[in-house]
């Protein structure tokens, strides 16, 4: 685990900015990977979809309650949507899938690697403006089966800039810089595989 990390003023460049060019084809790959397997087709081809977000955020659900990371992003705990997929399941009658392996995160957690991660679950949640309309032409909505769609109560695009500024803020040296980099990149290649896998 690395030490933790300082606040600093902003780099010039911004960091997420830096993130989405770095991820951008691997993000896009992922995003018609995703449509290809028709989620918003049926309830059933959604259960798909919610098998993959069921692991991935059961993947970084222990870094809403890392005290690094709580000192270091706004509200972090309120991020957390691993419970709201379990809830969204529950509503559609799915018992929880069986996990494929231990999470990708414990109890301790290599800073920047999380923040790479955490940058590609806060990003998702932008998307899912577009999903939970979707969503609602299966029958589906913010209280019932798409609960881990529903955006932030003070909306999600100042959901997303406070996080995007507070990411933005910490100092990182080159080897940290990277090391974020690396974990969004693996978080992408994370869900591309259970898409890759639960949509076969």
């Amino acid at each position: 685990m690395s030490d933790p990390i300082d606040l600093a003023s902003p780099p010039v460049a911004s960091r997420a900015k830096t993130l989405k060019a770095e991820t951008r084809e691997t993000h896009e790959r992922l995003d018609h990977s995703i449509m290809a397997g028709r989620p918003f087709e049926s309830q059933e081809r959604y259960a798909l979809f919610l098998a993959v977000q069921h692991a991935f955020h059961r993947d970084i659900d222990a870094l809403y309650a890392n005290p690094t990371l709580d000192g270091l992003l706004p509200d972090l705990a309120g991020r957390r949507r691993f419970g709201d997929v379990e809830q969204d399941l529950a509503d559609l009658g799915i018992a929880a899938p069986q996990a494929d392996a231990p999470p990708a995160f414990g109890a301790t957690a290599d800073i920047p690697t999380a923040l790479g991660w955490l940058y590609v679950a806060e990003g998702s949640n932008m998307g899912a403006a577009f999903l939970i309309k979707a969503a609602g032409k299966i029958g589906l909505s913010e209280d019932f089966g798409a609960r881990h769609l529903a955006g932030a109560p003070e909306g999600r695009g100042l959901h997303w800039r406070t996080f995007t500024e507070a990411l933005d803020a910490l100092e990182l040296d080159d080897a940290e810089e990277a090391r974020m980099i690396d974990g969004a990149h693996a978080a992408f290649a994370r869900v591309q595989g259970l898409v890759t896998h639960v949509f076969a």
